[in-house]
């Protein structure tokens, strides 16, 4: 018996990712629901349905206040700082770095810094 591979996702659902992702990167607080209002204003047919699932699929969630944000979770093991109380006093001390993309027309620029602390 032969295992069948996905399908994968159609051509306008791959446009409507798209719009949905250029639109979440201007407004970040957006939803599902504010999403698929923008959508249907700009002509294109989704239900909320849809929209939740690609946006799922796209790994996106909207940015807004969340409850108890502060209050660590008991499961969650505790990592010691590093650092350890070391006195930064020099230059080439501590290093840190961080890690982010930027959407561009054809595709993606990842953007990497890293930072004398």
């Amino acid at each position: 018996m032969r295992k069948t591979e996905p399908k994968g996702e159609s051509a306008y659902n791959l446009q409507i990712m798209r719009l949905m992702d250029e639109e979440f990167t201007c407004h970040p607080f957006y939803g599902s629901r504010w999403l698929t209002a923008w959508l249907k204003r700009q002509d294109h047919s989704v239900n909320v349905k849809r929209a939740s699932r690609l946006i799922a699929k796209m790994g996106i969630e909207a940015v807004y206040q969340k409850p108890n944000l502060s209050r660590a979770d008991k499961e969650h093991e505790k990592y010691p700082s590093l650092l350890g109380g070391l006195n930064v006093e020099r230059p080439d001390q501590v290093w840190a770095s961080d890690i982010t993309y930027i959407r561009m027309r054809t595709g993606f620029v990842y953007l990497v810094v890293v930072m004398d602390c």
